[in-house]
């Protein structure tokens, strides 16, 4: 059985139905996930409620955001919202649902751990642009960030990896975690684009940060060359005890927000990739607009994870 940590409180960030990032996105996806060949094998699990996971949650959140900064995304919800930044939206019911997409990463984190095997948070808002004071790019929390500084307080965890394909490069995450010599991050991402950051030259305060800018137009030929020979080489030299994938999946040719040129398939192959490396791999929803091609890469990715094949 392969988890999927999912809850309809996610749909309640109401960012307009004319945002990008909107409730149709889960729905697509849960919808085809339930209607996949394979659908009898997935273990669907609701988050621990934010209520019921103690002072943890509210522990590795400030480690990594600060508390002024967490109060007012809050007030900002309790006023009935507003906007963070022009594409950053908080709702009525935003702050909550932010806070349970924390939990169900950390959630699958204990999964992983407890199973040895991947786990897939399925949660929105998405997470790898907000920075340790202010959200951005349609992220509220830095939900891989939380993540990693969560599992590095298990006692079997010395090193986390984060890989971030996602098509835009993770600011806030490499903002976060390249100053802990503990993690490591790895973004392939479409360069020039949003958010502007992520050339090859930064390299984190302890060298573990790999930045691999990807031109407009690439398609799968173009990324197994950096996943063979940069990607697995700086992982295998990090051995990081657990793997982080930010998994967004704007890097399709039908995506609206960028120009990579992948096939919902491709996500597979991906996949496969981590898979060789290791089996102790949480995947969380980053980013993805088009709902259909975005659905059939989610399908893609945990389909690899219930019948791992090589490339």
């Amino acid at each position: 059985m392969f988890p999927v940590i999912y809850s309809e409180e996610f749909l309640e960030h109401d960012t307009g139905s004319f945002h990008p990032e909107n409730a149709g996105r889960l729905s697509s996806i849960v919808q085809s996930l339930k209607s996949a060949p394979w659908a009898d094998q997935l273990d669907w699990q609701v988050p621990t409620p934010v209520s019921a996971q103690g002072d943890r949650l509210t522990q590795v959140l400030h480690a990594v955001h600060s508390p002024q900064y967490v109060q007012a995304v809050q007030r900002l919800a309790v006023m009935g919202g507003g906007h963070i930044d022009p594409d950053t939206i908080v709702s009525l019911h935003s702050y909550d649902v932010a806070l349970l997409a924390v939990s169900a990463w950390l959630d699958g984190i204990d999964r992983v751990l407890a199973t040895g095997k991947p786990a897939f948070a399925l949660t929105r808002p998405p997470g790898h642009h907000a920075l340790a004071e202010r959200g951005m790019g349609f992220c509220i929390f830095s939900n891989a960030a939380i993540s990693a500084h969560y599992a590095l307080q298990q006692p079997e965890i010395q090193r986390v990896a984060i890989l971030d394909w996602d098509v835009h490069h993770g600011n806030g995450t490499q903002a976060i975690v390249e100053i802990n010599p503990h993690i490591a991050y790895c973004s392939l991402h479409e360069f020039p684009h949003y958010p502007g950051t992520g050339s090859a030259q930064e390299r984190g305060q302890f060298n573990n940060v790999l930045n691999i800018p990807m031109s407009a137009g690439s398609v799968l030929t173009d990324y197994r060359e950096p996943f063979e020979q940069a990607v697995l080489p700086f992982l295998q030299a990090f051995q990081p005890d657990l793997l982080i994938v930010s998994a967004g999946y704007d890097a399709t040719k039908a995506d609206p927000l960028a120009h990579i040129a992948l096939q919902p398939e491709d996500y597979g192959v991906l996949t496969d990739y981590c898979l060789q490396f290791t089996h102790k791999i949480l995947f969380g929803l980053e980013g993805g607009y088009d709902f259909k091609t975005l659905s059939y890469s989610v399908m893609a990715t945990i389909e690899r994870c219930l019948f791992p094949r090589s490339n």
